[in-house]
């Protein structure tokens, strides 16, 4: 693909200020934003709308990020109805370890599903503000986005006829999967990429959470993870060869491996059930840097995918709606581009940070199943550490909540 895809003249010619590409937390942040401020934008989504609302996927909200919805209108709903989490817990050589960074820092992550959050935010933006959202879209492409006159075109599911849309800017918010990042030059964009050579395997179960806080079980086995998705549904990891085949990993199995690896003394049995989602994810980080060229501005994952180690991509995905949702109202009220201009350095300073975390807890979380002693006695070292210090305490805190992550 190149920045300069032909388009067929006899297509149907529609206008936006801003065409959005991406209806998940990134794009739809962007695009409630942008109708507040009067700014004309369209959003484009590949899949249906009962299939975003619907579909399983991170659950863990920073503070600040949740704050900077409620100062848009953004988190009635969340605020409602989030769980509030300021403890955690470590299970380490059969020992329980509360790790308490509520009381460390003052701040707190809610835990929320995206699909929920996803279902808010489109219910704001087309139900409410009634905004353009189109769904079911396919073949979307991209146009000058080296000029100043950029367009996307794509095949309207309901009459099969090509559609363009001409527009000022672009927003790429179509997640890894998506097109708009392969729309970057090669000779302009760099893609940093880091392999953990490990796999998750991600599990839902039909059941209570067996906590009222996360836990992250370090054992030679194998990390295994609990966090809560609402009062009957339990997300759950285990620690897998990467590429590993979901089907090998029958109930049985799993439930054995989760009472083992997450056993501790005093801890109470782990409530079982139905298993209804069971995939294998191979743990893997990238980052686009820069995140914009031309007319086009790439946010969340289709900028940079963080692995689910610390739980950041969502609220990376909004960070980087809010920086440009800033920018893009400032150049389209006073012509104020500097926002724009600036938009990939800001957005990236919290990327790398949150990248190096993930990366650090990762050595933490798998050190004892690595295999490697020495691997492993420098997790130990690390845990301990974090447990034991106040000042490594409010260090380890500061990332896992992000807070002054953009320095």
């Amino acid at each position: 693909m190149t920045a300069a895809s032909s388009l067929s003249s006899s297509a149907p010619v529609r206008h936006a200020r801003v065409v959005i590409v991406g209806a998940g937390p990134a794009g739809l942040t962007l695009a409630n934003i942008l109708r507040a401020a009067s700014v004309d934008c369209v959003v484009l989504e590949t899949e249906s709308r009962e299939f975003i609302e619907q579909r399983p996927r991170a659950g863990f909200l920073e503070e600040w990020a949740v704050r900077a919805l409620e100062r848009h209108g953004l988190a009635d709903r969340l605020l409602e109805n989030a769980e509030v989490h300021g403890e955690c817990e470590f299970r380490f050589a059969g020992q329980r370890r509360r790790f308490r960074y509520g009381e460390v820092s003052g701040h707190h992550h809610f835990a929320y599903p995206q699909q929920l959050l996803v279902t808010d935010l489109l219910r704001t933006y087309a139900d409410h503000r009634s905004g353009d959202v189109r769904f079911g879209v396919r073949g979307v492409e991209l146009h000058a986005i080296d000029t100043d006159r950029p367009a996307v075109s794509y095949t309207d599911p309901d009459t099969g006829e090509r559609v363009r849309i001409d527009c000022e800017i672009i927003a790429g918010c179509d997640g890894g999967r998506g097109v708009t990042r392969d729309y970057l030059p090669p000779e302009h964009a760099t893609l940093a990429r880091h392999d953990y050579g490990i796999g998750w395997l991600a599990l839902l179960a039909e059941a209570p959470p067996s906590s009222d806080c996360v836990f992250f079980g370090l054992h030679p086995r194998g990390f295994a993870g609990h966090m809560a998705r609402g009062p009957r549904v339990t997300r759950y990891y285990l620690e897998c060869p990467p590429g590993d085949d979901p089907e090998n990993w029958p109930y049985e199995r799993v439930w054995a491996e989760l009472r083992a690896r997450l056993a501790a003394d005093g801890a109470r049995p782990l409530n079982e059930g139905r298993l209804i989602e069971k995939r294998v994810l191979d743990m893997h980080s990238y980052i686009v840097e820069p995140m914009a060229y031309g007319r086009l501005y790439l946010a969340g994952d289709a900028a940079h995918l963080a692995s689910p180690i610390a739980a950041k991509g969502m609220n990376l995905a909004i960070h980087d709606a809010l920086l440009l949702a800033d920018a893009l109202v400032a150049y389209s009220g006073k012509g104020d581009d500097s926002g724009l201009r600036g938009y990939s350095a800001a957005c990236l300073r919290r990327v790398w940070q949150y990248q190096e975390f993930s990366q650090w807890f990762s050595e933490l979380l798998h050190g004892p199943s690595s295999g490697d002693p020495f691997q492993a006695g420098a997790a130990a070292a690390r845990l301990r550490r974090i447990l034991g210090s106040p000042t490594a305490a409010a260090a380890f805190v500061e990332l896992y909540l992000g807070v002054n992550a953009d320095h």
